[in-house]
């Protein structure tokens, strides 16, 4: 790794929305769509507008997508690239030159990307589909080093219940701070009036957490249906078009 590049990782402290929406777009694609990894323009634009897995959900333009891209270049976070035999310019991040991230770190940052705040199990089920994330504790790990980095925010300690974390590259004029909720009780609260607190039910065999566990599977399952379909919408596309250009070409031929 360069000097330059070194040297680089110490100025980029936030990111505008579209920048982070593209950049997500081609972290993510990479860990879960490799095949069609670099990505050309129009599945990067695909990408970012796409219905699912993101939020909030947006509709970008060819030309807005480019314009940004070349904002990532300049920060060095993105590059263009030729295969062979392709016509078209593809791009990839560089977020791994640029920053020394382990695989799940960079799997959680972009996940919080596309989505912004979460609660620990929906961002571990989200995160898992790019890298495995095999327990909350080992969530919980990874998660530490990017807050002692700089990179996440959350709006309380990570020990505890219902806990919501965030990235921590939203520019200043966005805000966006998660703030910190209701502080414990202290020993003066103990002389206040308090409800009768009802007994917790035997109902449910699972715990909180797991109860919690499994409504984030169930919404990720429902993502990736969403994703699919947009994914077959996409090809439908593409295909659609190679078949005009083939009509086009059988015309010219005499066909």
């Amino acid at each position: 790794m360069n000097a330059d590049i070194d040297d680089e990782k110490l100025h980029i402290t936030e990111l505008t929305r579209q920048q982070r929406r593209v950049l997500g777009v081609l972290v993510e694609k990479a860990y879960t769509t490799p095949e069609y990894y670099p990505l050309t323009l129009k599945a990067t634009t695909t990408g970012a507008s796409q219905k699912s897995n993101r939020s909030p959900v947006v509709s970008y333009e060819e030309d807005d997508v480019m314009d940004v891209l070349e904002e990532l270049r300049a920060m060095g976070l993105v590059g263009e690239v030729h295969t062979d035999g392709g016509r078209s310019a593809r791009y990839r991040h560089y977020m791994r030159h640029k920053f020394d991230f382990s695989e799940p770190q960079l799997a959680i940052l972009t996940e919080l990307l596309l989505r912004g705040k979460q609660q620990l199990g929906e961002l571990r089920s989200r995160a898992s589909r790019m890298v495995p994330i095999a327990s909350q504790a080992d969530l919980k790990t990874e998660l530490i080093a990017l807050q002692e980095g700089g990179y996440i925010q959350a709006d309380g300690p990570l020990e505890r219940r219902g806990i919501q974390v965030d990235h921590n590259w939203y520019t200043e004029r966005e805000g966006n701070k998660l703030t910190a909720s209701a502080a414990p009780a202290t020993a003066s609260d103990a002389t206040q009036p308090t409800k009768p607190v009802p007994a917790p039910s035997t109902d449910s065999i699972y715990s909180d957490d797991e109860v919690q566990e499994i409504r984030a599977r169930n919404s990720q399952l429902m993502d990736d249906v969403k994703s699919l379909q947009d994914e077959i919408e996409s090809l439908r596309s593409e295909f659609q078009q190679l078949n005009g250009q083939f009509d086009d070409l059988r015309r010219a031929l005499g066909g």
